[in-house]
Parts: C-alpha cells; sequence; structure tokens
C-alpha cells in the first residue's frame, strides 16, 4: 500500500509540473493574443486586412547561459539550469545509425535502440528497472535513428542521482535479453504487416526509393527476411561499435547546480574507458535513382489518390538554403500560391505542398504533392508542374515574398520556447558540424532575400525535366488516366515479401 502511494503522489507531482507548464504557455499566449488585438484595436476601429496590422516587433531571442566541456574520456558534456520547475532531463547523442547497418540485416540498429533499454542492465532486470522508474515517475529510453542514436532520461530533482545513475548503466550495461529481443522483433513484424494500410506511408517509402534508389541506407526497408537473420549477438556487436562516452554529446536541462551536476556525471560516466580506434563512419554515397518518370501503386479500394512529386534536393548548409526556404514560403500555407491556386481556385485538392526538404549531412528532397480526387488527378499533377515552372519564369511579387519571409521571421521564435530546445539544437549542430550560431545565421540570411533571389534559386535547384511522379491510387477511377502525363507510367508491387498468401475455403 505505501509503495502505491508513493507512486500515485510522484505521478500527481509530475503531471502538475506539466500542466503548470503547459498553463504558462497558454497565459503567455493569451496575453499575446490580447496584446495583439488591443493594439490593433487602438490603431484603427474598424477591421483591418491582416497585411494592414501594425505588429509590435517580436522579443529578441536569447540563448541561455550553459556550459559546454569535455571529460577525460573525450565525452563532449553540455549543462544549461533551468529552474522554472523542479524537473531534469537530459539526452546522449551518439554517432550512429541505422544508414550504417548491414544491408542483409536491416532493422538491426532499430532493434538495439530499443531492446538497449527493455533488455534491462547487468544489475537491474527489466521489470526491476521499470518498477524504480516507475515508483517516481521518471523515465529513461534509448533508441536509434537513420542518422543518430540517442538515450535519454527524465525525472523529478530530487530523484536525479537515482535516475540518472540507471541511465548511465544502460547506457553502459545493457544486457539484450533474449526475450525482449524476441518480444521487439515481433513488434517490428506486425508493422511490417500493416505497412500498406495508409496510402500516405506507402507513397512515403516508395517515393525513397524512386529517389534514393531501394538498396540505398536512405530507402531501404525492413523485411521479414531481414529480421530473421538478426540474433542477440548482432546486436550486442552494433552496441560495443558505436556506444563509446568518445562517440557521443551529452547533454542536460533543469533544476540543478551545474557544480554538483558535474560530479555527478564524472562520478557515473567519467571512469568509463573510451576507444582509441573508433573513427567517424564514412557516409553512404547518395545518387538520384531516376531523373523522370511516372510511377504508380494501384489500391483498388481508395477513392482518391495520393501524389508525390519531386528529385534530389540538398543539405541544410548549402549557402542558398535561406533563399530555397523562402521558396518554400511563397508555395506553403494558407496565403502561399499551391493553397490559392491549386486548392482554392482550382479545386483539386483536398491538400497540397511544396518544399525544399534538406538533410544535415547527406542531400534531401525537393518535393511537392497532396492528395485529390481520382478523377482530378491528372489534373493535380499538372497544376503542380505549372507552378514549378511558373516561380522559375516569373519573379514572386513584393506581398509574397513579404508573407514568406514573415512566415518563417516570426515563427524563429518558437525555435526557443524552452530551454531544452534550445540545448538540443546546439548538440545537434555539433554532432553534424555546424556552427553553433547556425540559426542566426539562416535567421539573417532570410531577412537579407530578395525576390531575385528567389528565383535565382528556382531556376537552379528545381529541375522540372527530371520531376519523379508516384501516384497511390485506384487505376479504375483515375481518369484521365496516367498515361496523360507519359507515354510510359511504371507500376510498382508493394506486394510484402514472405507474406503466404490466404488459402481458400
Amino acid at each position: 500500500m505505501h509503495r502505491y502511494t508513493v507512486k500515485g503522489k510522484r505521478q500527481m507531482k509530475f503531471s502538475i509540473f506539466h500542466s503548470k507548464r503547459l498553463i504558462y504557455a497558454l497565459m503567455m499566449a493569451i496575453a499575446f493574443f490580447l496584446s495583439t488585438f488591443n493594439f490593433s484595436l487602438a490603431a484603427k476601429a474598424e477591421a483591418k486586412h491582416y497585411t494592414e496590422l501594425q505588429l509590435p516587433p517580436l522579443p529578441t531571442v536569447k540563448i541561455p547561459k550553459y556550459e559546454r566541456f569535455v571529460l577525460r574520456n573525450g565525452m563532449v558534456v553540455y549543462l544549461m539550469e533551468d529552474h522554472e520547475l523542479p524537473l531534469v532531463s537530459g539526452t546522449a547523442l551518439v554517432r550512429t545509425g541505422s544508414r550504417w547497418e548491414p544491408a542483409e540485416k536491416v532493422g538491426l540498429a532499430g532493434l538495439t535502440g530499443t531492446v538497449m533499454r527493455t533488455g534491462g542492465t547487468i544489475k537491474h532486470s527489466p521489470d526491476e528497472l521499470n518498477e524504480i522508474l516507475e515508483q517516481r515517475a521518471a523515465s529513461v529510453e534509448t533508441s536509434i535513428g537513420e542518422a543518430s542514436g540517442s538515450a535519454s532520461f527524465e525525472a523529478l530533482t530530487e530523484d536525479v542521482e537515482t535516475v540518472f545513475g540507471l541511465f548511465a548503466k544502460v547506457l553502459r550495461e545493457p544486457v539484450f535479453a533474449q526475450e525482449k529481443l524476441d518480444l521487439a522483433k515481433t513488434q517490428v513484424k506486425g508493422g511490417i504487416a500493416r505497412r500498406n494500410d495508409d496510402p500516405d506511408s506507402i507513397a512515403n517509402r516508395e517515393f525513397k526509393k524512386l529517389i534514393y534508389g531501394k538498396e540505398s541506407p536512405y530507402a531501404r526497408t525492413v523485411e521479414y527476411a531481414t529480421l530473421d537473420k538478426i540474433n542477440r549477438d548482432d546486436l550486442v556487436q552494433f552496441y560495443q561499435r558505436y556506444f563509446h562516452p568518445n562517440n557521443m554529446i551529452l547533454g542536460v536541462v533543469g533544476d540543478f547546480d551545474s557544480k554538483k551536476m558535474r560530479s555527478l556525471i564524472q562520478a557515473n560516466l567519467g571512469n568509463w574507458q573510451r576507444n582509441p580506434k573508433i573513427t567517424k563512419s564514412q557516409l553512404p554515397e547518395v545518387q538520384a535513382a531516376n531523373k523522370g518518370g511516372v510511377f504508380f501503386v494501384n489500391q483498388p479500394q481508395l477513392t482518391q489518390s495520393s501524389v508525390l512529386i519531386g528529385h534530389l534536393g540538398g543539405q541544410f548548409n548549402n549557402p542558398d538554403y535561406a533563399a530555397l526556404d523562402v521558396l518554400s514560403g511563397v508555395w506553403n500555407g494558407f496565403g502561399g500560391r499551391l493553397f490559392n491556386e491549386v486548392r482554392s481556385r482550382q479545386g483539386l485538392a483536398y491538400s497540397v505542398y511544396g518544399y525544399w526538404s534538406p538533410r544535415f549531412d547527406y542531400p534531401g528532397i525537393f518535393l511537392a504533392g497532396g492528395q485529390t480526387r481520382s478523377d482530378a488527378t491528372v489534373l493535380f499533377v499538372k497544376s503542380i508542374q505549372d507552378q514549378i515552372k511558373r516561380i522559375q519564369e516569373q519573379p514572386v511579387s513584393a506581398q509574397e515574398l513579404a508573407y514568406a519571409k514573415d512566415s518563417t521571421l516570426n515563427s524563429f521564435v518558437f525555435n526557443f520556447q524552452d530551454p531544452s530546445q534550445t540545448l538540443s539544437r546546439l548538440m545537434r549542430y555539433e554532432y553534424y558540424g555546424y556552427p553553433s550560431d547556425f540559426l542566426f545565421r539562416y535567421q539573417k540570411a532570410v531577412a537579407a532575400t530578395t525576390a531575385a533571389d528567389v528565383q535565382r534559386v528556382a531556376k537552379k535547384y528545381l529541375k522540372p525535366e527530371n520531376l519523379v511522379t508516384l501516384v497511390v491510387g485506384n487505376q479504375t477511377t483515375i481518369k484521365p488516366p496516367l498515361t496523360g502525363l507519359a507515354t510510359q507510367v511504371t507500376p510498382i508491387d508493394v506486394t510484402i515479401p514472405g507474406v503466404q498468401p490466404q488459402a481458400k475455403n
């Protein structure tokens, strides 16, 4: 009974603290709205168009004070105090990712990231670890994505020593329990079985294959066959290859004293031996798998089409990234060209978008698309193609440029709503080798972008002749047919390999 009472109190406190944060954010939003509303009323009694409103300038973004230091074993550490709430959280970024897993064992990285936490540690079984954290309304989580791995914790200030100790044990002493690996594989298999249930998921998955190539680490998918080849030793070896103190960045933010936190980190992670042989893994090569073409996934049960159009893109560190982002702003949103033209004026779309989507250290994708009626599919694709050519041939208007830039610059403040966001961004920039003030450089570049810049980058980076078009829809109801877009339409088979056909009664 005592255990239940303690657990309940801690969960209540945890909920109250998060509720306070939400209430505070809501109050600030209401205050901003009221001040804006009163300001506009004072300026003029009658209603104005939003472009005529005179709003006060947004507050200058300031980076909270933080410390950065390196342990003797090579671990980079960031500390940022925030005493608003009695909470402490932290994240370790690990230089790893699924893009480095063997092609015949796709799914290995994700399983390693999952079972590293669920499998328990040398000193604590999975159930014991869960119980200790649950009693304190705390959490410790791990995962491995495409380009990085992470381990994180969150705890009340009074429990930070205990929870950080468990966090360190998960980082340093995971046991990868076989039964938890079996459970994780079963869950992944369930995801494979359901992956064709959603047409948008089909479109996103298959479009990556068309852009990067189906064997590319940025597009390949886990299959039953690759999953069956993965065993516990594979997880252990993958972990041992990447999880070393000199291959990670740790950041801690919250209600703590930096001197004491330094001591806590040193006590739990300072004696972790570095790996002198670890080197930066070579990035997989990226080339465009297709330079044009129309592709189709037939889904007879659908009454509408999911459409994706695009080609290989670029990286955030491209000098023209800010202008390309403004170009995206001209297209998107309720005041953007695609919404106004394709959706509102022509009535061809339920949703429509187009943007330059870069990545930190490999080429991203230029992407446009949306959802439309089956009988409007061909017209929808042609309309987007027209908008791509239009932005190359005609300069954007002053109103469009102002809308795109203001939308970006006015949302800038939301990148720094709380210290944890700021700390995460600093860590991410260091992880990928970007300057710590990259976002502020980007902000200045957006402000300096001209209409001529937008047209210049549209001509330079958008390739209408190389557009790959993918349609997921019902072949019998797409009228006119997709041959109106190209003489050759390539079908894509999304049958899940390894699934046995059901026997007929």
